[in-house]
């Protein structure tokens, strides 16, 4: 839920994805006790540090927010997730390009979110994309093919195949990926 109590539903993951999969809603400002609604917050850059802080009265949710994602990410990490949808431009929950501001209130879009940072390191292997650019359809395809080869990769895994096994999901990985190129090569 937006920091104004209003949404930004999206009907590709809602109604399409939405059919096919089980999501695990997150919501960080509200998850670290910042309510809704609630005053907005934004990346600031001190120094070396990145940190986030409300727009209006500057209060720091910084290390409240960082303790709250390594929390939320080791237990989200036990739910045996495919693949993670996070929020564009959001200071929790951005990927790419989100606004940090400096010290003379300039915006540079050079930051990811205080979530999506911790969600990204612990969960390297986990296919992430931002709700937004699933819009774009070769990321769609992309983003789903991802979610697939993670999930064999993982059922591998967990089976204690043998090095055949392994070497026949590589194989299999391969053609989906040069199945997924010849897709993207037709509708360009």
């Amino acid at each position: 839920m937006r920091f104004d109590g209003g949404h930004k539903r999206d009907p590709f993951l809602t109604g399409e994805l939405g059919k096919h999969v089980e999501w695990v809603a997150v919501c960080p400002e509200v998850e670290v006790g910042m309510g809704t609604p609630r005053e907005a917050v934004r990346l600031v850059r001190d120094g070396e540090r990145t940190r986030m802080v409300t727009v209006e009265t500057g209060t720091d949710y910084t290390d409240e927010m960082n303790q709250w994602a390594r929390r939320r990410v080791v237990a989200l990490a036990g739910e045996d997730l495919d693949g993670y949808v996070l929020k564009k431009n959001s200071p929790s929950c951005g990927l790419l390009s989100v606004k940090v501001f400096d010290e003379t209130d300039r915006a540079s879009h050079h930051g990811q979110g205080l979530f999506a940072a911790v969600l990204t390191e612990q969960l390297p292997l986990l296919p992430v994309e931002e709700e937004e650019r699933l819009s774009d359809t070769r990321l769609r395809e992309n983003f789903v093919a991802r979610l697939f080869a993670y999930r064999r990769l993982k059922d591998h895994v967990q089976s204690g195949r043998t090095a055949g096994a392994v070497l026949a999901f590589h194989i299999c990985l391969q053609l989906q990926v040069q199945l997924c190129e010849l897709m993207v090569r037709d509708h360009v």
